[in-house]
């Protein structure tokens, strides 16, 4: 084929998806999802509104926005939604990078980061992640210079489950000037249980190069529905709307968000949100005391820094019946899940541990 493909096309990094099971007794620990199904109301609005999948949804999904707007006490025009907070953060690229502009990032984070830089025309600087594992404010803050566009967070990071503080998060912010986007992700924010972590909506009013984004792909329980949404200066999030793709949200999508913010949705969501960040610590507080060495963990998800080992642990629990989600040379990220897969995990580290 004589088809001219973009150098920064060919060149991208594979995104690895999490392994799926071949097996219904397999654990899938692989992909950051809830280990509790949608919600019944939340299932039944979404089936409702896909009768009418003859028509088309709202474009920019208006209803949800307006949704949104109420409960985080915003204007409906300072929220652009999208398929998922993955596309969302391309589109906030598309809108803000022209080609050869820079984007300062945590590494390692989220793996989709310098995929969807580089499909902006932009290059990624990555700032190498402290001894433990944790977001530097002052090395991300140092390398910025004036072809930075973007800077983004990701707090708890994925995928080592640290997360930056309400203090860490106001200097970043008071020290990057006005005229760079700081983009933060809190995709995992519902499963924060210290006290001391920030949540950056809180910063929007004082600072207007400020874009949050969220998910309802992780404590909602809605992975298979594609909605995520950022809030951000009203200037800019028109802006996103307009190099969004076009009635990107599908109605059932639309619909099942909307459901999922209902007082009553959001108080299970809570309560479930809050068993997995208890299984999270319960795990991690027994593995700590056989002797494995985490970082400090807020996510749904714990790191284990294995680093050469990382291949022969992943392949270890799928031995097992686990699948868990490995980077090559670095470590293995777990997701939370049931009790009982929990347990196997435990055990299956634990044969790890005597094996070596």
């Amino acid at each position: 084929m004589s088809a001219h493909i973009r150098p920064a096309v060919t060149t991208l990094p594979a995104y690895i998806p999490g392994a799926r099971p071949a097996r219904a007794d397999v654990a899938k620990l692989s992909s950051n999802e809830m280990p509790y199904p949608v919600q019944d109301s939340v299932l039944e609005a979404a089936t409702t509104a896909a009768r009418s999948a003859h028509r088309y949804p709202e474009m920019t999904g208006d209803a949800l926005r307006a949704a949104l707007a109420a409960r985080h006490g915003l204007s409906a025009e300072a929220i652009a939604v999208g398929n998922g907070s993955t596309a969302l953060i391309q589109h906030l690229l598309d809108t803000v990078c022209d080609d050869g502009d820079d984007v300062v990032m945590p590494w390692r984070s989220f793996e989709a980061y310098p995929i969807c830089v580089a499909v902006a025309g932009a290059r990624a600087v990555t700032v190498p992640l402290t001894a433990g594992a944790r977001q530097d404010v002052d090395a991300l803050v140092g390398a910025l210079t004036p072809r930075t566009r973007l800077l983004m967070v990701c707090t708890p990071n994925n995928p080592t489950s640290t997360a930056l503080s309400a203090a860490e998060l106001g200097d970043l912010l008071e020290r990057v000037s006005q005229d760079v986007v700081v983009m933060v992700d809190e995709a995992y924010l519902d499963f924060v249980t210290d006290p001391a972590v920030g949540d950056a909506t809180a910063l929007l009013a004082a600072h207007p190069n400020l874009v949050v984004s969220r998910t309802f792909s992780k404590a909602h329980a809605l992975a298979g529905m594609r909605v995520g949404y950022l809030m951000g200066d009203s200037r800019l999030m028109g802006a996103v709307r307009s190099v969004a793709t076009p009635f990107g949200v599908s109605l059932p999508a639309q619909a099942a968000a909307l459901a999922a913010l209902k007082p009553q949705a959001l108080a299970e969501t809570a309560r479930r949100a809050g068993l997995v960040a208890a299984e999270r610590d319960r795990v991690v507080a027994a593995l700590r005391g056989s002797g494995w060495d985490l970082p400090d963990v807020q996510g749904s998800f714990y790191w284990l820094a294995v680093g050469r080992d990382t291949t022969a642990l992943a392949r270890h629990c799928a031995e097992a019946g686990i699948l868990v989600r490995p980077f090559a040379g670095e470590g293995v990220r777990v997701s939370v899940g049931t009790p009982e897969e929990n347990d196997r995990v435990l055990g299956a580290l634990a044969s790890w541990r005597s094996r070596a």
